[in-house]
């Protein structure tokens, strides 16, 4: 019996904790394991604030595959199409070529993409906060303003410089703003005449912020973002970005160069080239996370929509938590269908969320338990720390902690940010993914052209 072809699509919590899983279940040799994603590393997404602020370097929450993996071959590249007929993945490799890649199982954990909205000057002006290059280089553009406002003795342009807008009253909004808030305050150290002059706002349609964290906890945050000095506008989104001013739904035009887009996440445009039927962009499983009338394929994470079998809301959270432990499910699923026994339901409820809003202030609730404060900072730090899944980069984030516990942080440009383009959704746009009948025409001729010249699968 010829060794069976496991493929999975994505490096994020989905993929790489099914990786992990599937090389624990499966003795060495024993299948065909191979990982299509275009960089060699699974970004622990949750501290990418941290990084954006400077308090962990990049290194810390980039994990090698290649570490964190045994037995798995590396396909570089991104999976633009999945021709489910002949069971194929069309993936487009670095150089634009694109080759196909047989399965004989597929998991599919594509992650998702930055939400853009029909705003006008969105997708030119706005900076994303999603990618590791995009949290490197925020911090770089946020500095550059502030050096930039320092130099300049006209008032407009420091006025317009030393605004910061923040959209999305989620996590990641929370975060970036509070963390990037920090920043400033230790940069305004060098320059005390930018002091009075720095602004930051948080604004977001929605009616509270965090609202995953309950009532309770959510209005403790808008306080503690309130007492931060950040400024905080709900019910309230963007009409217009220009280069040097923002218009708000509400009629304000406020002078700004940088407005930072944390506005949710679409699932990866992947899942349409299946063909099957969606939810909200996000591909409809079984509660066993397999897709309804494609027994071979999975699917979990932002990507799917996993049935809720263990809370009040239909579909699972697009959260890593739930990611996480999905993956766990589906290759647990992948090998039991191999093996022909029954595959099992994903059933978990929810443990909670923890909220780090730089330098002491941290929210949590886990479980039952709302907490704040320290005992929150310690449940929110202990938390990443267990969830980071290489022990290389616990201990990076640990001596970063340290250092900037002991000695304080750094506020030097690496001048990343140097030719002046926002990093937002250019991820979004390198990528050019094929439509449900482009990708089974092209899985097939791909297909077609490797037999021809191989004389083989």
């Amino acid at each position: 019996m010829a060794r069976p072809r496991i493929v999975v699509v994505g490096a994020g919590f989905g993929g790489i904790h099914t990786l992990r899983r599937l090389e624990r279940r499966i003795p060495s040799g024993a299948a065909d394991i191979a990982l299509i994603a275009p960089h060699d590393y699974m970004l622990y997404s949750p501290l990418l604030p941290q990084v954006a602020s400077g308090l962990l370097t990049p290194q810390s929450v980039a994990m090698s595959v290649h570490r964190l993996t045994r037995d798995t071959r590396l396909i570089p590249g991104n999976a633009v199409g999945v021709d489910t007929d002949d069971r194929v993945v069309v993936v487009c490799r670095p150089t634009g070529e694109l080759i196909p890649v047989r399965y004989d199982r597929l998991v599919l954990a594509p992650g998702g993409l930055t939400r853009a909205f029909d705003i006008p000057g969105l997708t030119e002006h706005a900076y994303g906060a999603k990618t590791l290059a995009e949290a490197v280089l925020l911090r770089d553009h946020v500095l550059a303003q502030l050096e930039l406002a320092n130099d300049t003795a006209d008032p407009v342009e420091r006025e317009e410089r030393c605004r910061f807008i923040v959209v999305g009253g989620g996590y990641t909004g929370v975060e970036t703003a509070a963390s990037l808030m920090r920043l400033c305050e230790e940069a305004a150290k060098r320059y005390p005449e930018l002091r009075s002059v720095i602004r930051w706002h948080l604004v977001d349609i929605a009616p509270k912020v965090l609202p995953e964290l309950g009532d309770r906890l959510g209005r403790k945050a808008l306080d503690l973002l309130r007492r931060m000095g950040i400024e905080v506008k709900l019910k309230v989104s963007v009409r217009e970005v220009t280069a040097d001013k923002v218009v708000l739904t509400d009629g304000r035009a406020l002078p700004c160069r940088t407005l930072i887009w944390t506005a949710g996440v679409s699932p990866s445009p992947l899942v349409e080239t299946l063909g099957r039927p969606t939810q909200r962009g996000r591909l409809e499983v079984d509660a066993d996370l397999r897709v309804p009338g494609v027994p071979e394929v999975f699917a979990l994470g932002d990507a799917a929509a996993v049935p809720n079998l263990s809370g009040d809301a239909p579909y699972c959270p697009p959260t890593a938590q739930y990611a996480t432990r999905q993956a766990v499910t589906a290759a647990d699923n992948v090998v039991a269908s191999i093996l022909g026994r029954p595959l099992r339901e994903f059933r978990h409820r929810d443990l909670g969320l923890v909220v780090d809003l730089s330098g002491r202030d941290a929210l949590a609730r886990v479980m039952d338990m709302e907490l704040t404060g320290l005992p929150a900072l310690g449940a929110t730090r202990g938390y990443h720390l267990m969830a980071v899944p290489s022990p290389n980069a616990r201990a990076r984030i640990l001596a970063n902690w340290g250092i900037r516990a002991l000695i304080g942080g750094d506020v030097s440009r690496m001048g990343f940010a140097d030719d002046g383009r926002p990093s937002s959704f250019v991820a979004n746009e390198a990528v050019d993914y094929l439509d449900a009948e482009s990708a089974g025409r092209e899985g097939a001729r791909l297909l077609e052209n490797l037999r021809a010249r191989y004389g083989q699968d």
